[in-house]
């Protein structure tokens, strides 16, 4: 149960500092570039690499291990561990699996942000053939 709370805890300062990042660039920002995204998601990933560097070199308990690494950075953003795991990967060779994590990240990130978009459009539209209210 303790585990749990760490990582909500860290989960919740990680999602309000992603929240923050956005604020700042809808504020200041006019463009159509996620500019918030991009941010999070690099500065996730360095900040994610900057702590695992550190954690291989100090010992570090599993539960500031978990606080960090699954609570803030995953509250914070994902992409951060992908990052993470693919340098991992890099790391130890294995090039081709690197590569097909960043591949399928990504691409079939965005082709299943489009297949829940159209197919949430199709239940909508189901929807809206059913007689009665609404």
């Amino acid at each position: 149960m303790f585990k749990l709370l760490i990582i909500a805890i860290g989960g919740g300062i990680g999602t309000l500092a992603r929240y923050i990042v956005s604020g700042l660039d809808y504020k200041y920002s006019s463009g159509v570039f996620p500019v918030s995204t991009l941010i999070v998601n690099l500065s996730g990933s360095f900040i994610i690499g900057l702590l695992w560097g550190f954690s291989e070199r100090f010992s570090v308990s599993p539960n500031l291990r978990m606080f960090l690494f699954i609570g803030i950075l995953g509250g914070y953003t994902t992409f951060s561990t992908l990052s993470l795991e693919t340098f991992n990967l890099l790391r130890d060779n294995e090039y081709r699996i690197a590569f097909l994590n960043v591949l399928f990240s990504n691409i079939l990130g965005v082709v299943l942000v489009f297949a829940g978009f159209f197919i949430s459009k199709y239940l909508i539209g189901l929807r809206d053939l059913i007689p009665g209210p609404k």
